[in-house]
């Protein structure tokens, strides 16, 4: 018996054991099996159904033909970065490709995943090189939670003793213009038969999608916000991140004080540091009374090179004065100087040099102000789409 009203296979991966259930009961299987291949894909990692070894026989046939696993295709490349993250280079059903980093706290002892929720993105951050190709599309359920259970295993595999713990929702794409899909994602993560991650250690990254930090807020996973703030005006904060003029500062600053994100009530406050342009001893001043009466911590991220982009990063001193300007309002101040940078995984570099069409000409260096030369970048790029100049082995 065929499930009906389907019109394209049902994908495992992306489907909560109720859903499973309603699928493999009318064709006569028993309810509890539904549990069974939930474990069997969100706990344990299985890459396929023969790998589940009290799944029956006759159970298994039936969803080869009626269902998929679901997530992604094939890893293109896995890179390992000095510092030990791993690179991920994600290839899905279509030939889109996507990026996950998988990072070590040798302080702590455990591991962070940096996860994918759109393929390119829509936003452009003028800092993030992700931005300069557009958006392709949507990532389903499935593919955004199969980063998380193949980047799992591939690091379990490696080092059984390791602590996969966290979680955030910071690589390519605005997850809160995909904001279903990320919600229900996070709810089959954090699921106690499944990958069981507290969701007090999932963050998920917006650049202030109003609907969708309300949407997230209301749906009461449990998980932490993080704001990528970036500039203490309206103003200046259009100059870097062009979304503002949607969704103004205001707005977005009234949703953080009127909601609740985690157990702890803190709204993460991400804010890159550019040199010249948002870093200066004012910037520091103004962005403490910007926030303040707001439960929040500041991270705050030295920028990440790049040659397309027309930004340097400030130099440590520069970047130690603004935090001790932060701390003396007795703010909850880090920085975060990014691990992967020598695989292009770090923060604001999931494009990857490898998705670049060949023969692109990099925004040159600003000449007068790196405001100026914001205007003066150069057009979206196809990094996705192969050229005649590709070589196989690129």
């Amino acid at each position: 018996m065929k499930p009906t009203n389907i019109t394209t296979p049902p994908r495992l991966r992306g489907m909560t054991i109720a859903e499973i259930e309603e699928l493999i009961v009318p064709a006569g299987f028993e309810k509890y099996r539904a549990a069974q291949l939930f474990q069997w894909l969100q706990r344990r990692g299985a890459r396929s159904l023969q790998e589940m070894k009290n799944i029956p026989a006759a159970l298994q046939r039936w969803l080869e033909a009626n269902a998929e696993l679901g997530g992604i295709a094939t890893v293109a490349t896995m890179k390992r970065s000095a510092d030990g993250s791993y690179k991920f280079l994600f290839e899905l059903d279509d030939g889109r490709k996507i990026e996950s980093v998988l990072m070590p706290d040798p302080v702590r002892n455990y591991w962070t995943l940096c996860v994918s929720s759109q393929v390119g993105c829509a936003v452009d951050c003028k800092f993030c090189v992700t931005g300069l190709n557009g958006f392709f599309r949507q990532l389903r359920v499935d593919e955004i939670v199969d980063q998380i259970l193949f980047s799992r295993r591939q690091l379990l595999t490696d080092q059984p003793e390791a602590n996969f713990r966290n979680l955030v929702y910071m690589g390519m794409g605005e997850p809160l213009l995909n904001p279903d899909a990320v919600i229900k994602s996070i709810r089959i993560l954090t699921h106690k038969d499944g990958v069981d991650l507290s969701p007090r250690r999932v963050t998920v990254s917006t650049s202030g999608i109003v609907p969708g930090m309300i949407q997230l807020a209301e749906a009461g996973t449990g998980v932490c916000l993080a704001l990528s703030l970036n500039a203490p005006s309206q103003a200046e904060r259009e100059i870097v991140m062009p979304i503002t003029r949607k969704y103004p500062l205001n707005d977005v600053l009234n949703v953080c004080r009127k909601y609740q994100f985690g157990k702890h009530k803190r709204i993460t406050f991400e804010y890159v540091l550019l040199h010249g342009i948002n870093d200066r001893e004012e910037h520091a001043h103004r962005l403490r009374k910007l926030v303040r009466g707001i439960p929040c911590k500041i991270n705050l991220i030295p920028f990440n090179p790049n040659s397309a982009l027309p930004f340097e990063r400030p130099d440590r001193e520069a970047v130690e004065q603004f935090s001790r300007i932060l701390t003396e309002d007795h703010l909850t101040v880090s920085v975060r100087w990014s691990k992967a940078l020598d695989v292009d995984g770090a923060c604001g570099q999931l494009a990857g040099q490898f998705r670049q069409r060949r023969g692109a000409v990099a925004a040159a260096p600003p000449e007068n102000s790196a405001a100026a030369a914001v205007a003066e970048m150069p057009p979206d790029l196809d990094f996705f789409s192969p050229t005649e100049t590709d070589s196989e082995e690129e």
